[in-house]
């Protein structure tokens, strides 16, 4: 072995095998070195001088003449590393720039990184959360379950424990990350803060429950209170009476003094009504001018009797006296029905239709007066008899028939569907709309064979539709809860399409709160088959139900549809408007679209427009179609000659 060259660098070239090696001097770095070394060279680091140095070079040489392509392997490393620090800033920069808190954790729960969303929402530097646990951020509890379900990357909210001594409701994602390369297994938690979301829908409870013109329960929320109230009622063995009022000609009160005034009058008549009651008597608005009042806790019907009639007495008396509205003295009256748990009826359903009953007795005799219910009163019991008997036979004899009620985009002014709506043509009588005996198909347990005739005759319609028409649009239709609990159902729906030939796109099924709310692990599990086969799902009927939004994202759903009670009077009530409004921003930021039911009025459609709701349906529009007519409506769409379009603008 021979030197070939000598320089003043700290570094000797040498030939051997054929080959060009480089010696290093230990004393400097050789990592910066190897750019000033020869291409063809391959580094050797050795001590600088004495016997240790010819020693190391003698064994050294050998290992590199067996190691030709270290060069090579440096240069590989080399830039892993330059990749690795460019990535490294290039994903500190994205998750500085983020807006939601992301916490990278190993499997025990200790906090490795953040990012500073993270320090913000806990109100914690990065030095204090580096190192901590999840459960001195959480409940013990909450971040154990985190970590255990770290495979479910399902949304779920908790309690953050923040810096400040405070906490704030957040919504957690929580995904598994293995990294074997960087030697990584663990966790990477994303947090919301709900905060305002949680607001939103504690105002949303309280707004669709209590009316906002009188501040009294609305008519959902005093049915709740009753049955809790007969609930009660029924464990004691007491008794319990339910006054109906309704205010006479109130009508007449609008038409003369306006709206404005018919407010008034009925915020005072409500002051009235809990002022002739006895104390902690529950009263509620039922409609427009229809009011009912629970009173509790009786021994017998008999006391229940006196205390309805001595209530119902003080009221009409106390009417006696006119009222102030806007400096004029209006003088109102009162009709009122009564009638008693367990006498008059063991339900709430029962005993508010037999109130009624004997409400309209009243109002009969000429008002300002008030009728005990009896069993001759109710002809509307008789007539409820006589429907069950008759709606088998209706399904039998192809009494049934569907209209369908068309859904406009509020963009576009444009059909992009329609709703089906089932109707009893009876000879005898003519269109019974769905509300007078959709509830009887329940109670004989019919509702499952009207809802498979419905779907039946849907994709018989549209089966013939598509042979006229490119895109008939998706038609929504109900589904029962009896209909979901079927052993065959999912069987059943597939037999349907497959008999029609009809693909599972075209339709979308309006599933009711309640029923979304049954059984939520079963229910989540056919509504996902359901979606799996194509059909689009929609909540029916939004805000009556005893839900909220954030509780509603696990299901697979892609439509909400607002209850025609928040719309009736959206574009003159402000609560109503509030409710509607945060629905719909609401509904969008889960990326469901949003159907307003019921819009009757221009004024009501210029107020969803400016909300940003997606679609509505109502009477605005017209009465809903028979099938051939919603057909020959598509095809004046497509040929420009459609007149709805015009009341878009």
């Amino acid at each position: 072995m021979g030197e070939s060259q000598r320089s003043r660098e700290p570094y000797h070239a040498i030939a051997i095998g054929g080959g060009a090696l480089l010696l290093l001097a230990a004393a400097w770095c050789a990592w910066l070195l190897l750019d000033a070394a020869p291409e063809a060279s391959s580094p050797l680091i050795l001590p600088t001088t004495g016997f240790l140095a010819s020693l190391a070079g003698v064994f050294s040489i050998a290992w590199w003449a067996l190691r030709r392509d270290t060069r090579q392997q440096v240069d590989v490393i080399r830039r892993k590393l330059a990749e690795t620090t460019i990535t490294r800033n290039y994903l500190d920069q994205i998750l500085s720039g983020m807006h939601e808190a992301l916490l990278v954790v190993d499997r025990d729960g200790h906090i490795l990184r953040v990012n500073p969303a993270a320090c913000h929402l806990a109100k914690r530097n990065e030095q204090s959360l580096l190192g901590a646990t999840l459960s001195e951020l959480f409940k013990p509890a909450e971040a154990a379950a985190l970590l255990a379900n770290g495979h479910d990357s399902r949304a779920r909210e908790a309690q953050l424990q923040r810096g400040d001594g405070g906490e704030v409701p957040v919504s957690l994602t929580c995904s598994a990350v293995q990294l074997p390369e960087a030697g990584f297994d663990g966790f990477v938690i994303a947090a919301q803060d709900v905060s305002e979301r949680k607001r939103a829908e504690q105002r949303i409870r309280y707004l669709a429950r209590i009316d906002g013109l009188t501040k009294i329960p609305n008519r959902m929320q005093f049915q709740h209170l009753l049955q809790r109230a007969m609930a009660r009622a029924r464990r004691s063995g007491r008794c319990l009476g339910l006054l109906y009022i309704d205010v006479d000609r109130f009508k007449d009160i609008n038409d003369t003094y306006g709206h404005l005034a018919g407010d008034i009058s009925l915020e005072q008549f409500t002051h009235r009504i809990v002022a002739a009651l006895p104390e902690h008597t529950v009263v509620g608005r039922l409609a427009g001018d229809e009011f009912a009042a629970i009173i509790e806790d009786l021994a017998s019907p008999d006391d229940v009797t006196e205390a309805l009639e001595r209530g119902a007495r003080r009221l009409i008396e106390s009417l006696r006296q006119p009222l102030d509205v806007q400096g004029q003295e209006l003088h109102l009256s009162a009709s009122i029905g009564l009638a008693r748990y367990p006498v008059d009826g063991d339900d709430v359903i029962e005993l508010i239709r037999n109130a009624d009953a004997a409400l309209y007795e009243a109002k009969k005799s000429g008002g300002n007066q008030f009728a005990l219910y009896s069993p001759e009163m109710n002809a509307q019991a008789v007539e409820r008899l006589m429907l069950k008997s008759k709606l088998r036979r209706a399904l039998e004899n192809d009494e049934l028939t569907l209209r369908y009620q068309p859904k406009y985009s509020v963009a576009t002014g444009k059909v992009v569907g329609a709703e089906a709506l089932v109707r009893w043509d009876m000879p005898e009588r003519g269109l019974i709309p769905p509300a007078d005996f959709v509830p009887l198909a329940e109670e004989v347990n019919l509702i499952v064979e009207l809802g498979t005739w419905v779907l039946h005759q849907v994709c018989k319609d549209y089966q013939r539709w598509q042979r006229s028409l490119a895109s008939p649009g998706r038609i929504s239709v109900n589904l029962s809860l009896k209909q979901l609990r079927q052993p065959d159902f999912m069987r059943s729906f597939s037999d349907i399409f497959r008999s029609r030939g009809i693909s599972p796109t075209c339709l979308e099924l309006e599933i009711t709160e309640t029923t979304l709310m049954e059984d939520v692990d079963r229910t989540v599990g056919l509504l996902d088959q359901l979606y799996a086969m194509g059909l689009h799902l929609a909540i029916d009927d939004f805000g009556t139900g005893y839900s909220s939004l954030s509780a509603l994202q696990q299901f697979p759903i892609s439509t909400l549809k607002v209850d025609r009670s928040f719309i009736r009077h959206v574009a003159t009530d402000r609560d109503d408007a509030t409710i509607v409004n945060t629905i719909i921003q609401m509904a969008h930021s889960l990326g469901m679209d949003v159907v307003a039911e019921g819009v009757e009025t221009q004024e009501q459609l210029e107020f969803l427009r400016g909300a940003g709701c997606d679609q509505v349906q109502g009477m605005l529009f017209g009465d809903p179609f028979e099938a051939a007519d919603y057909a020959a409506l598509l095809q004046h769409q497509l040929e420009g000659t459609d007149k709805h379009r015009i009341l878009f603008g």
